[in-house]
């Protein structure tokens, strides 16, 4: 039980690769704090999984893309435990060439795949600060050397503005002990990714997914900082 007494929050923790870290980190021992914005069926439903394998969980809800919001969530989590991780998986993908893409479409790539991992993350770092915390965040093997982006700019850009906040809090943050790594996979297994790109795509499935961050929330990493690790 490698996370055992050790508090994760993990925003968009109510659908997809974020609801499958969300239970994996509760089976290896951590209070899981579940995020969600719009979801709340869902992150009821994995709060109620986790209270059922004996895991302490609990529900906080806030819009990341809002300032305010994200500095409320300091205080309600502070409230329930000491946090030792946040993983930023909230996320959102568009497939459409550039010349589709409306200025809206784009700002909403921004606002949740960036600007929440963002706030997030300036948020929550007086807290992380105070256990030596793990932050990881998500790429995409799109914006990694050699990734295919094509169909895919706004999310492919706002990704790429991820992995440089990575890099950059990685660096400013290591003299407090808090370590900042990025999970870049390939496309993951989920029910709209296989209506959208089919069978034929090369996946990873989601539990993989979940295996890694929480071994980057652990302290097996504890000297691993400032790395992409690419699934693929």
């Amino acid at each position: 039980m490698p996370l055992r007494g050790r508090c994760c929050l993990v925003t968009g923790a109510g659908i997809r690769v974020g609801r499958a870290i969300a239970l994996e980190l509760g089976a290896r021992g951590a209070r899981v704090a579940v995020h969600y914005n719009a979801s709340r069926e869902g992150a009821d439903e994995v709060v109620a999984a986790l209270r059922e394998s004996g895991a302490e969980a609990e529900l906080f809800r806030a819009d990341l893309s809002d300032p305010g919001a994200a500095a409320a969530l300091v205080q309600d989590v502070h409230g329930w435990a000491p946090l030792h991780a946040l993983v930023n998986s909230a996320a959102i993908m568009l497939r459409a060439p550039v010349h589709e893409v409306s200025l809206e479409q784009w700002d909403r790539m921004f606002a949740i795949n960036l600007t929440s991992a963002y706030l997030a993350t300036r948020a929550l770092l007086p807290l992380l600060r105070r256990r030596r915390g793990s932050i990881v965040y998500f790429g995409s093997t799109a914006v990694v050397d050699g990734g295919e982006s094509a169909g895919m700019a706004g999310y492919a850009a706002a990704k790429s503005g991820v992995l440089a906040l990575m890099r950059t809090v990685a660096q400013e943050e290591a003299e407090h002990g808090v370590r900042a790594n990025a999970v870049a996979p390939v496309a993951v297994r989920t029910a709209a990714n296989l209506a959208t790109m089919g069978s034929g795509v090369r996946y990873v499935e989601r539990e993989e997914v979940a295996t890694v961050v929480k071994f980057l929330c652990s302290p097996d990493a504890a000297r691993i900082t400032s790395q992409v690790l690419v699934l693929g």
